[in-house]
């Protein structure tokens, strides 16, 4: 069983998921982000899976184990449709939303071809492997597609606060996740480090919401103050 430092910041991360989706709903903002949403309630839903599976079976069971790796590549599939959501919305004037969806389609068929062709030598695991393949090459793709969406902000000039915030934090994200996944090779699985990762997870939707609630739709930032940010 997780302990009780594992168990509060689970609980705590499902309650700031929670709270972005009220958010949205709140400054009627839930279609606007979508995607987002759906992200984030497919979260909560798996979280109580988690944990459900978690009393019922116990962490070490086979039952938790493949529940954990295939709905986590389910949330990284679901993380990547939000992105690529947030393509459409920076791209969006320029008329090539289109191009975006079918570039996105490609990237996800590929990486998920090259996930199975890594496990594929072996049937004993492919049926647990895979899951955790794509999830990991998802990431790290993710990560790269977070990055080219920043410079493209920082291009184009966009200036609508929310996007901003929301891709900056989807960046940090990502990049924390990377440095954790880094630094836990090193440290070892039962350092501190291993509470990188959980907290992340509450640092997204916490940022989310604070940037719904602080900004409407309309607020724009002042061109030079987007420049600075990186800095």
């Amino acid at each position: 069983m997780p302990g009780p430092i594992d168990l509060s910041i689970w609980f705590l991360g499902t309650a700031f998921e929670l709270l972005f989706v009220v958010c949205s709903l709140a400054r009627k903002s839930f279609l606007t982000y979508l995607f987002l949403n759906l992200y984030l309630l497919i979260s909560i839903a798996v979280s109580t899976g988690r944990f459900v599976f978690l009393q019922s079976y116990g962490q070490g069971s086979s039952q938790y184990r493949y529940f954990y790796y295939y709905s986590d590549a389910l949330l990284t599939l679901t993380l990547f449709c939000a992105l690529i959501s947030l393509y459409s919305r920076v791209f969006g004037e320029l008329r090539t939303g289109e191009y975006v969806k079918w570039g996105a389609v490609f990237l996800l068929l590929g990486t998920a071809g090259f996930s199975y062709a890594v496990v594929a030598q072996s049937a004993e695991r492919l049926s647990t492997d895979f899951a955790y393949e794509l999830s990991q090459n998802l990431y790290f793709v993710g990560l790269v597609l977070t990055y080219i969406l920043w410079g493209a902000v920082l291009k184009l000039r966009e200036t609508r606060t929310r996007l901003v915030q929301i891709i900056l934090s989807l960046g940090l994200y990502f990049s924390g996740y990377a440095a954790s996944y880094a630094l836990m090779n090193f440290s070892g699985r039962f350092s501190i480090i291993r509470y990188i990762c959980p907290v992340l997870g509450c640092f997204l939707p916490l940022s989310w919401s604070l940037t719904i609630l602080r900004n409407s739709e309309e607020s724009r930032l002042v061109p030079a103050q987007l420049v600075a940010v990186p800095r």
